[in-house]
């Protein structure tokens, strides 16, 4: 599965590690901009990953769905996409 990526892991680890830092400056009071700088960069991060995963799904499980012959499964799968742009879009 295309979510099993070395770059999705990766990228989610440094997230991780990056909103960690976030935390602690705020207990820290450290300065608000040094806040928001790092909050963004956490933010990127997980923009990114989002993106490999869209990608990720798209070359196989969307792929393979409009391969089959299961119409219901391509509904399914194209209404799944919609879904999540529309949300993607929102924020």
């Amino acid at each position: 599965m295309a979510h099993n990526s070395p770059k999705v892991t990766i990228a989610l680890k440094k997230a991780g590690s990056l909103l960690d830092k976030v935390v602690t400056m705020v207990e820290e009071d450290k300065y608000c901009i040094s806040i928001i700088q790092q909050n963004l960069a956490v933010i990127g991060l997980l923009r990114s990953v989002n993106e490999l995963l869209l990608e990720g799904h798209l070359h196989h499980c969307f792929a393979n769905a409009m391969k089959s012959r299961d119409e219901k499964l391509q509904l399914t799968m194209i209404e799944e996409l919609l879904k999540v742009m529309k949300t993607a879009q929102k924020k």
